[in-house]
């Protein structure tokens, strides 16, 4: 049995909020390995982690079973790989000649969304 996951995500965002939903709705019996922190207002706490609240917001954070933090791409392939229906996807955003550009779509949504919501 895998040990839990801290997933480190914006309650305040609706897409992030189905995100979640999407996740455990895929993942069935594994998703009660993952934990959802909500970072909206926990600024403090997130420094306290070690974590920098404006990367919170713009970079998915998740924690793994060794208490290591991985940030974006690295995350959601953390995460994916935990799902059978999501491994062959994880598998696929981790290719060299794919990662950098899903990285730059990543950032350009985040920021996006972001500036739509007046948050940055």
């Amino acid at each position: 049995m895998n040990e839990k996951v801290v997933v480190y995500y914006d309650g305040a965002c609706p897409e992030c909020v189905k995100d979640r939903c999407w996740y455990e709705k895929l993942s069935g019996s594994a998703a009660a390995n993952v934990d959802w922190f909500d970072i909206t207002g926990q600024e403090e706490q997130l420094r306290e982690m070690g974590i920098d609240p404006h990367k919170a917001l713009t970079e998915l954070h998740v924690r793994d079973e060794t208490h290591r933090i991985l940030t974006e791409l690295d995350a959601y392939i953390l995460l994916m790989r935990r799902v059978p229906r999501l491994r062959p996807l994880a598998w696929l955003i981790s290719l060299p000649l794919i990662r950098p550009s899903i990285a730059r779509l990543y950032h350009w949504q985040v920021i996006r969304r972001l500036q739509r919501s007046q948050r940055i």
